[in-house]
């Protein structure tokens, strides 16, 4: 800590927990006020039966019900127009986001856009559009169906430019949901590669925040214990799912989350050029690459890393061990170690390289990288 500098703190907003808390959406939505929500998802949430059940509910309450679903599994710009273009010519009164990262990321740069008039992308946190995020939003509710990325508890949305496909941010406190419903129910289908994929997503999220080189102990203890309810739940919840280990999951997404407003890292900058140049789901992407990146960063963090060890059952001393402990999770969870097995190619690494040094998270690394560094890194785990 340096003692000469001044810090500025803030958690997120309020959550309603545990199974069947998904009953009590309509009565709070008609509590606000509301009576006309755009729920948006993704196509694949709104196939499930949860998801239609909610709308069912929603219906018997008086509430009239809108759906917005056309996204891509990276969202895109064209999706957010199209989805304020729903809300408005609807005449919807508030936002309902439910799923994972991309039917919450949506929703918020929907909720975003709906009284904010400029190009969306002149709201980009990393040009400091957050200036320009001065007028009201709609109000906001989210519901995750997934236990990963967290996006129910932030206070931004990653969209991707329709043709480059490079990553924007959009960052406002005002984004945070007024209310959020995480019923761990709803995760119990997931299929076990969604569940890992997501669940290793939020393990990165929690270990990339505990690295940070920024200074935020509340944001460091969460990150830990979060680590530990993974280390205990994620391997039961991908191949024997019940309750206990899936509220573990979803309550250690959300803690993620709370978590890298403190910073993330090196493997999240390893792992957009996945998702942006190959389509990769970003949770696996951040898998493959978590061992790579845990390398790296060893040297000179290592005490961090015996506590992370800690954490996760090793003994005193034996954060050394923690690359291969998450390369050997991986494989137990059915995941892919190599990139070659997600269809990377050699001849892609300059590129992901490029695009690796350009990317926004990993200048609150521990440790500085370059772009040598990323080609080394990339090979590595090809």
């Amino acid at each position: 800590m340096n003692t000469q500098q001044k810090y500025s703190f803030s958690f997120p907003t309020a959550i309603r927990f545990g199974a069947g808390v998904i009953a009590e959406l309509g009565a709070y939505l008609k509590s606000q006020g509301l009576s006309r929500p755009l729920l948006v998802t993704d196509p694949l949430v709104r196939e499930l039966d949860f998801f239609k059940k909610i709308c069912v509910q929603l219906q018997e309450a008086g509430i009239s019900v809108e759906i917005f679903s056309e996204v891509h599994k990276n969202p895109i710009k064209s999706d957010v127009l199209q989805g304020k273009e729903a809300y408005l010519s609807t005449q919807r009164d508030g936002i309902v986001g439910i799923g994972g990262g991309v039917g919450l990321d949506v929703a918020r740069a929907i909720a975003l856009s709906i009284h904010h008039p400029r190009d969306l992308f002149d709201y980009d946190d990393l040009i400091g559009g957050d200036k320009y995020v001065t007028e009201p939003i709609p109000h906001f509710v989210t519901i995750p169906t997934t236990a990963g990325t967290g996006s129910e508890v932030g206070r931004s949305a990653i969209i991707s430019e329709d043709e480059s496909k490079k990553k924007r941010i959009l960052f406002a406190p005002s984004l945070l949901a007024k209310m959020v419903f995480a019923d761990p129910e709803l995760t119990m289908e997931l299929p076990a590669f969604i569940t890992a994929a997501t669940g290793m997503d939020a393990l990165t999220h929690n270990i990339e925040a505990y690295l940070s080189k920024n200074w935020h102990p509340m944001c460091s203890g969460i990150a830990l214990e979060a680590i530990q309810l993974i280390g205990k739940s994620l391997e039961k919840a991908t191949h024997a799912p019940d309750l206990a280990s899936r509220s573990d999951m979803l309550m250690a997404s959300m803690m993620g989350a709370v978590a890298f407003q403190k910073g993330l890292g090196v493997v999240h900058s390893l792992a957009h050029p996945l998702s942006s140049l190959l389509d990769t789901h970003h949770g696996l992407a951040n898998a493959i690459n978590l061992p790579q990146g845990l390398a790296f960063n060893y040297p000179g963090c290592e005490e961090k890393f015996d506590q992370m060890a800690l954490m996760l059952g090793f003994a005193k001393g034996e954060g050394a061990f923690l690359p291969a402990y998450i390369n050997d999770l991986n494989s137990k969870l059915g995941l892919p170690t190599r990139l070659s097995a997600i269809g990377v190619l050699e001849s892609h690494i300059p590129t992901l390289s490029a695009l690796a040094l350009a990317d926004f998270c990993h200048p609150n690394n521990p440790k500085p990288v370059t772009e040598k560094d990323f080609e080394t890194m990339y090979v590595n785990a090809l």
